[in-house]
């Protein structure tokens, strides 16, 4: 049967009041697996493990049947002096300087990641996937990840099943909010693609918190789910891949 993925981006202490209220959503939609994209210390301003209320929320949701998936560290990239002006475009123009994981070394990117899993240690589920911000995993960056034992990644085009059988190709609908341009391009790009998208195997659809505070983005984001579920086994990334 073919397959929509719905993820939810950017859970963190920071955003928990959105991401419950879109899960709520979600729920009335028939949509009872999300995969959780989830930040440890989002912007540096909020770890995790110092939000015991947080923890509990979390813990509640992954045992509802939720999946737990890491989702960078900080979702925080710093400039770079010797940025090049391609750096500095998809590092700050497209992604908002949160492509934390686009250059990193292979032992840069093992210790935020081996820090996240630590911080994620409470959950009462296994972390079998991870997804950097905006989907910026450099070639060093993906090393460090496979070594440590994730099973899994995607990028905005593709999941990657790490020792599988190659790239699954499918491109995610997202959405931008952070101006209104943004917002009118994002609604016809993503009435197109899922009118592309129509016959594929998979389906995935990237929500992040601030979709549910956009009226128009919001809509569409609903009705493409509910046409989507209507002929879609939905599943987190990890049921759909066979790996949960």
């Amino acid at each position: 049967m073919k397959s929509l993925v719905v993820s939810l981006h950017d859970v963190s202490p920071l955003t928990q009041s959105l991401c419950d209220q879109i899960l709520v959503q979600l729920r009335e939609l028939g949509i009872g697996q999300v995969s959780l994209l989830i930040i440890p210390n989002h912007h540096g301003r909020a770890p995790i493990g110092a939000s015991p209320a947080f923890q509990r929320w979390l813990s509640r949701a992954i045992e509802a049947g939720h999946e737990p998936v890491l989702h960078g560290y900080y979702h925080r990239r710093e400039r770079g002096k010797a940025d090049s002006l391609v750096r500095r475009v998809m590092t700050e123009f497209y992604t908002a300087g949160e492509g934390e994981f686009y250059n990193l070394s292979s032992g840069e990117a093992a210790t935020l990641l081996e820090r996240g899993l630590a911080d994620l240690s409470f959950l009462p589920r296994k972390i079998a996937g991870f997804i950097a911000p905006a989907w910026l995993l450099g070639a060093e960056a993906e090393v460090a990840v496979r070594e440590l034992g994730f099973l899994y990644t995607t990028r905005l085009s593709k999941v990657r099943v790490f020792n599988g059988n190659g790239d699954i190709a499918s491109q995610s609908l997202v959405w931008s909010t952070r101006a209104g341009w943004r917002i009118s391009m994002s609604l016809v790009w993503n009435r197109s693609l899922s009118l592309c998208l129509s016959g594929a195997q998979l389906v995935r659809i990237g929500i992040h918190p601030p979709d549910a505070q956009h009226g128009m983005v919001w809509k569409q984001i609903r009705k493409l789910i509910s046409a989507a579920g209507r002929s879609r086994r939905c599943a987190s990334y990890a049921k759909c891949l066979g790996i949960a």
